[in-house]
């Protein structure tokens, strides 16, 4: 029996401590295999109890239900740190989109500090723009590193463009959308520190399935999604990460009144509050944060470490097959192959990557996703996907390009890809 085998992956998920987690997730109808849950995870069985309560908590005592409801943004901050940040308490709170927390955490970062934005020419969309619009606004210098696109950027790229001149703040993503690739996140701060700049950390493509440990590495700042590895569901909400030392230095542009120090007294004048409250802003959706203490209990009662180390014997799985069956039909590894340089997602790259995503969902049952120019990627949320998932999608996509099956797809690109 080789690692190529389907009874070689069966074997592996015989033996997988985290395979009664399978069981707590909807997982829909076979022979669908789901591989985008880096893009929305699963729904867990015990969110729909759990939002149902929620739902007949509103019809119940109505407006009297916000005295249990006003501090769940805190409450789950604090069991999200704790689970899959490397945070403590009161360092994290749940609260709006990731693109709103990171314009509020880059925006209070440069009224703080004066000198230019560093960001990744490659890093995830939403941040380059949130950036671009502020380096406008401040009148900033927009400064890009030189980072090779697999292997993301390192301490000592971070390091060459902060030399450039004067930085305020280092923006980047803790594992790349596109390729998958992880950032030392310990070495990339010192060597933001050590030029004066705040760093400020985009984790949506690592809570939940890698270590991230911002407390350990001395981040100031970081952002993320609850719709992911965390299957707090659809445009769940986000939250935003303030080191405790850096919480009342620094001032959020969005002065809400959840960030006012006395609420309920409604004064005629804001004055934050202490702490990493006075970062929220508007009134908190209830129904987003119930499904997202689910998501994140279920990481915490899993472990991180326990699903780190079965998230690494996947996608080392995927890369295996990728070498042995889809090179030779042309794919190449868009995804660093050392383990402890990539996240919870494989990217494989190929010149007719789209044709062959659309192939995949319509004819073979597969759920990948695409990214321009040309990576069809597969995640793979340890709590739901197994050894036998990644081997049977292997297989039925090199089944699938032996074929040709995708040639008959259109090239022209969907709205949602």
């Amino acid at each position: 029996m080789t690692s190529h085998d389907r009874a070689a992956a069966r074997a592996l998920d015989a033996a997988d401590p985290l395979a009664r987690f399978r069981a707590r997730f909807v997982l829909g109808d076979e022979p669908r295999v789901y591989l985008d849950g880096n893009s929305l995870g699963r729904l867990p069985k015990e969110t729909i109890e759990r939002l149902d309560s929620t739902l007949r908590k509103w019809d119940a005592d109505l407006v009297g239900a916000w005295a249990e409801w006003i501090d769940l943004p805190l409450r789950v901050g604090d069991l999200l740190a704790n689970a899959a940040l490397g945070g403590a308490a009161g360092e994290v709170v749940m609260a709006d989109s990731t693109t709103v927390n990171l314009y509020k955490l880059a925006a209070a970062a440069l009224a703080a500090r004066e000198g230019a934005i560093v960001v990744d020419p490659d890093e995830f969309p939403t941040d380059r723009y949130v950036l671009e619009g502020l380096a406008r606004a401040h009148d900033r210098e927009l400064r890009r590193l030189g980072s090779e696109p697999v292997e993301g950027p390192t301490a000592e790229t971070v390091r060459a463009a902060c030399a450039a001149g004067p930085t305020a703040l280092v923006c980047l993503s803790h594992v790349s959308y596109r390729s998958g690739a992880l950032c030392d996140l310990r070495a990339i701060t010192a060597a933001a520190h050590d030029a004066h700049a705040l760093v400020l950390w985009d984790v949506s493509h690592s809570a939940g399935v890698v270590p991230v440990e911002l407390e350990e590495a001395g981040a100031d700042l970081a952002v993320g999604c609850s719709y992911k590895y965390l299957s707090g569901g659809p445009g769940s909400v986000a939250f935003l990460y303030v080191r405790r030392g850096l919480q009342q230095e620094l001032r959020s542009p969005v002065q809400g009144w959840f960030g006012q120090r006395d609420q309920f007294l409604m004064g005629p004048s804001y004055e934050p509050a202490d702490g990493v409250t006075r970062y929220l802003a508007g009134t908190p959706p209830i129904l987003d944060l119930t499904a997202a203490e689910v998501g994140i209990r279920l990481v915490a009662e899993a472990g991180i470490d326990a699903i780190r180390a079965k998230s690494l014997s996947l996608t080392t799985l995927a890369i295996e097959l990728h070498d042995a069956w889809l090179a030779p039909l042309g794919f190449s590894l868009g995804t660093p192959r050392e383990p402890e340089r990539r996240g919870g997602h494989v990217a494989l790259r190929h010149p007719d990557a789209w044709r062959i995503r659309c192939a995949l969902i319509e004819r073979a049952s597969v759920v990948p996703d695409f990214r321009l120019p040309d990576s069809i990627r597969f995640g793979f949320p340890p709590l739901y996907t197994n050894h036998a998932d990644v081997w049977e999608a292997f297989a039925r996509l090199r089944r699938l390009v032996k074929k040709g099956e995708h040639l008959a797809f259109s090239e022209a690109l969907a709205r949602v890809t």
